[in-house]
């Protein structure tokens, strides 16, 4: 009895040591099992496809989106008429040795010559294609830009004049170029600035899914499906999808502050930059946005106050020479329903304390712009820069006298200030006000600078200035100087070359993203410019994270002299997570830029990072995974 019991006890015991090995071993190949199956895609080893276009018929595309002539303003600062001939020019690519000229247009085997006739060809955008062999890796492009001058007895005689040309080579596993244009280039992507002309344009292959980014690095470096256009998902949800986020080099697998980076510190932080990207935007490269209204005529006398196209080229052009690109919507015909081009109300003058400009910006100016545009109005009296809401610098409303018939005002406006009533002169008039307000709306006035050039009443008049103040802030050429607003040879601001204390380099005090933020001063009714009122400037607060000063210093090691906003150099500060596991979505590391400059104290988040195991600063490259792959 004793035995059979043992027997049992024995039998039990074996049961359950084999049932303990079952259960165990079980558990373990279900870890081993489920810890394989979890393993990110990007950490599995992945053969390299080397395929370049196994899905379509292998090609590509040139698009020539926009040039814009450059001398006009050259034109308008002289005497004559030499500003009313537009340019006449074509352009000729070369793709892999096929040449294409744009004015031979041919249909039907007939040949009609059309040329550019124009001082900018936006909304005139062109294509060419180009069939490549399968599996070419590169294609070698070149864009140049002929003009067509006239000479002889009446300009019978004409000759075609090459100005500016560039070569770029477009590799087709990454979909990027580089040569005289390349990926984070000074100037902008797809930019190219000439000395004759500025060209914007994009290069791209035939895409299966319609999203623009090659197969080869779809399989290889994104990880995502060339099948699938992925310029609409955003498997981050950072609120910008794949196609965007390759392109200007974010990962689009890793959760972005979108909403508050702005990489080139020009106010638009980059969900902006993407709602813009239809229109140049850049987000390496500032950029300035106005939507212009214009008043109706007030009477048969009186005609609508437009914006010259002649003025609109100048603006353009002294932003373009310091590497800023400003865009006017002044009717763009595909812009929003209550875009630019509108006819207002006509108000006999709007001066900023009667805070009149609310009703237009209100009620012309679209929700949607806010905050990335700004708004100017060209009415019949009046000028000035000034919040419509908040305490935001993104509204100006200008004056000019259009009619040709008012003898008394014009007369008036040349012995005050120098305006000449002709029509270059009316040109030059009114980009100069423009501009002497846009500088405001980018932080340089006479209380952010500490400049008593800037908005100086005591002048005297044009005719009969004052003789200290000639022998003083005479020294200051700027359109920012009463002086020189109206006068017909300046429509720009000063470089400083006549150095201190009477004058200042006002493009070296620029920060175009002022707009964005409420200023220091309110300005109460009757405010006079530079009373010498204490600025409070605003705290600095970065919530959940805390300044590094190792990482700090070791960031400014790795990124040298350089400066999202040349020649203006920045302040740099690095700030780290305080908690991980509190805000598991948050960057481990958010890098600052501030302005060296006088105008402003302000903080912009430029970038974000991670830290690896030895406290090294980790960013996301394109490129290196690329270089990864192709080792």
């Amino acid at each position: 009895m004793y035995v059979k019991r043992k027997q049992k006890i024995m039998i039990g015991v074996s049961l359950l040591v084999i049932t303990g090995l079952l259960v165990s071993g079980t558990y373990v190949y279900l870890e081993y099992y489920m810890t394989k199956k979890e393993t990110p895609l990007q950490q599995t080893s992945v053969p390299l496809d080397e395929q370049i276009s196994p899905l379509e018929n292998q090609g590509v595309v040139l698009e020539i989106l926009r040039i814009r002539d450059r001398d006009l303003i050259n034109k308008l600062l002289k005497p004559g008429k030499s500003w009313e001939n537009k340019p006449t020019f074509y352009f000729i690519s070369n793709m892999d040795g096929l040449e294409y000229v744009s004015k031979d247009v041919t249909q039907h085997g007939r040949t009609t010559e059309v040329m550019f006739n124009t001082w900018d060809t936006i909304f005139q955008e062109n294509k060419i294609m180009k069939d490549v062999p399968e599996e070419q890796e590169t294609s070698v492009i070149t864009l140049t830009i002929m003009e067509q001058t006239k000479s002889g007895l009446l300009g019978r005689k004409t000759q075609n004049i090459e100005r500016d040309s560039f070569t770029v080579t477009y590799d087709f596993r990454t979909g990027r170029w580089s040569g005289k244009d390349s990926f984070k280039d000074k100037d902008g992507y797809g930019y190219y600035l000439g000395d004759t002309f500025e060209i914007w344009f994009n290069i791209y292959q035939i895409d299966y899914d319609g999203d623009f980014i090659p197969y080869w690095t779809e399989v290889n470096v994104l990880g995502t499906d060339p099948t699938v256009d992925d310029s609409k998902l955003d498997p981050d949800g950072d609120g910008i999808p794949t196609a965007w986020e390759w392109r200007w080099g974010y990962d689009p697998f890793t959760w972005d502050d979108h909403n508050n980076l702005d990489p080139d510190l020009d106010g638009l932080n980059n969900i902006e930059e993407y709602k813009m990207a239809k229109w140049f935007a850049d987000p390496f490269i500032q950029n300035i946005y106005y939507e212009v209204d214009y008043m109706g005529k007030g009477g048969p006398f009186d005609p609508a106050h437009i914006l010259f196209e002649e003025t609109k080229q100048g603006l353009i052009e002294r932003f373009a020479q310091h590497n800023i690109k400003l865009l006017i919507d002044d009717g763009w015909p595909d812009g929003p329903a209550n875009g630019g081009g509108q006819v207002l109300p006509h108000i006999a003058k709007i001066s900023q304390d009667s805070g009149m400009m609310l009703q237009f910006y209100d009620h012309y100016f679209p929700d949607e712009r806010k905050g990335i545009f700004r708004y100017l109005v060209i009415g019949h009296g009046g000028g000035f820069q000034h919040p419509s809401k908040n305490n935001v610098y993104d509204t100006t409303q200008i004056a000019y006298v259009s009619a040709r018939i008012k003898p008394l005002h014009n007369i008036f406006n040349f012995v005050l200030g120098g305006a000449i009533p002709t029509a270059r002169g009316k040109r030059v008039q009114l980009g100069s006000l423009i501009l002497h307000e846009m500088a405001h709306s980018c932080s340089i006035d006479a209380d952010n600078c500490h400049f008593g050039g800037i908005d100086n009443i005591s002048m005297g008049t044009y005719l009969f200035p004052n003789k200290q103040y000639v022998a003083t802030w005479g020294q200051y050429h700027s359109v920012l100087n009463y002086l020189y607003t109206n006068n017909p040879k300046t429509f720009d601001l000063s470089d400083g070359q006549n150095g201190p204390p009477y004058d200042q380099n006002d493009w070296g005090y620029m920060f175009v993203g002022y707009f964005q933020y409420n200023a220091n001063l309110i300005e109460e009714p009757y405010y006079s410019a530079g009373t010498g009122e204490t600025l409070v400037k605003s705290e600095f607060r970065i919530t959940d994270y805390t300044y590094d000063a190792n990482l700090t210093k070791q960031y400014i090691d790795y990124i040298g002299d350089y400066s999202p906003m040349e020649p203006i150099k920045v302040n740099w500060s690095v700030y780290r997570l305080n908690d991980k596991t509190k805000n598991p979505e948050y960057p481990e590391i958010k890098i600052f830029a501030q302005p060296k400059i006088i105008t402003t104290r302000q903080w912009v988040l430029n970038q974000n990072a991670a830290l690896d195991i030895n406290g090294t600063l980790q960013f996301y490259s394109f490129d290196k995974l690329m270089k990864d792959k192709t080792q």
